[in-house]
């Protein structure tokens, strides 16, 4: 299959810039992605590594919905050594990101993770950066209520026709 294709199902609408598989699933599908910092079009777009695995999105939504932004906001306060290791991943990110803005561009992406200049703001894109191998201490704790990614079925498929789209089969594994 198509690698922009299956990225594209997986999030159920067109990409908006080149993307670089840089994690898979047991079974061989896209979880993370690599971007550029800029969009096709030049609009700057802060954050690096994308989640796509829907099970992941699905699972991470959860901690999100359940108040876990705010959580990890507490916990980095709470200790000045997780802060200093939080602070550390979003200069390492920004690092990275904006070594790849081309010479001469007229707008760069800013912040740290998704873009964040302070707090948490996204666990997606944390778990996403954890998940690329990066020391990332927010991901680092929302890994446990994310994996495993044990899906049983591939969530896209490629019809007769040579289409890709999700697959009606797929369910998030319990």
């Amino acid at each position: 299959m198509n690698e922009p294709e299956v990225v594209a199902a997986q999030l159920e609408r067109s990409l908006r810039g080149p993307a670089e598989v840089v994690v898979r699933c047991p079974l061989g599908l896209p979880v993370v992605v690599a971007v550029p910092p800029l969009l096709d079009d030049g609009t700057p777009f802060p954050t690096r590594y994308w989640l796509t695995c829907p099970l992941a999105n699905i699972r991470v939504g959860r901690v999100e919905s359940a108040g876990g932004v705010k959580a990890m906001e507490r916990w980095v306060e709470s200790d000045p050594d997780i802060e200093a290791r939080f602070r550390a991943a979003g200069v390492r990110y920004a690092s990275e990101r904006d070594r790849l803005v081309p010479d001469g561009a007229l707008h760069r992406p800013t912040g740290g993770v998704a873009g964040s200049r302070r707090g948490v703001k996204c666990l997606h894109a944390h778990y996403a950066d954890y998940a690329a191998g990066h020391e990332n201490p927010v991901g680092e704790v929302v890994a446990p209520w994310v994996e495993p990614l044990n899906c049983t079925v591939g969530c896209v498929v490629e019809d007769e026709a040579g289409a890709v789209g999700r697959n009606p089969a797929w369910r998030e594994p319990k």
